[in-house]
């Protein structure tokens, strides 16, 4: 069955939705659940899906467009039409390998800084679907880090604030014009 919310994979010069950036409010706030998945959610998804693919990220989280919300939208192939993005709604993670690994993080709210952070190599996650049907996934690799850095978002927490590295995270953000001051370390 197609995906309700599918939408073409490409930049628009007008995004419908405006993502916020480091040292705004919004991205601070935990995320609500959504009590009912209805067409008012997927039309929020389909917005959230043209504006991940005009900014060029695989990830988004609704707390980034200010909207306070438990609904993120994954898609790893954004350059592959076949390949349909994953939404999840109100996602928990039920489990997470010991293994852990460091990768190479961005975010569509603080462009331009990209640094090492350490995560679970394997998760699973329970979720609801577009459709509101519950959902697992067990997922390794970008797919399991780019849902937990979004995951993040729901709960008010941004990837520099697991950056173990001061140093260069107190570097990059200020070659990108980002406040130091605006990140809270996860202890």
């Amino acid at each position: 069955m197609p995906s309700e919310v599918a939408v073409e994979k490409k930049k628009l010069q007008k995004p419908p939705l405006e993502i916020h950036y480091l040292g705004d409010r919004v991205l601070r706030q935990p995320a609500k659940r959504i009590a009912r998945v209805d067409e008012e959610i997927r039309q929020l998804v389909r917005e959230m899906l043209q504006t991940m693919y005009s900014a060029d990220g695989i990830g988004l989280a609704a707390p980034q467009v200010a909207v306070n919300k438990q609904l993120l939208v994954v898609d790893c192939e954004p350059d592959n039409p076949a390949t349909p993005p994953l939404v999840l709604i109100n996602p928990t993670i039920k489990s997470g390998s010991r293994d852990l690994c460091a990768m190479q993080e961005g975010c569509l709210s603080i462009p331009g800084v990209y640094l090492d952070v350490i995560r679970p190599e394997m998760i699973e996650v329970a979720y609801k679907d577009e459709q509101g049907r519950p959902r697992t996934l067990t997922a390794t690799g970008l797919i399991s880090r780019v849902i937990q850095h979004e995951m993040d978002h729901l709960n008010g927490v941004l990837f520099v604030d697991r950056v173990e590295n001061a140093l260069a995270l107190t570097e990059e953000l200020r070659k990108q014009g980002f406040s130091p001051q605006a990140v809270k370390p996860i202890s």
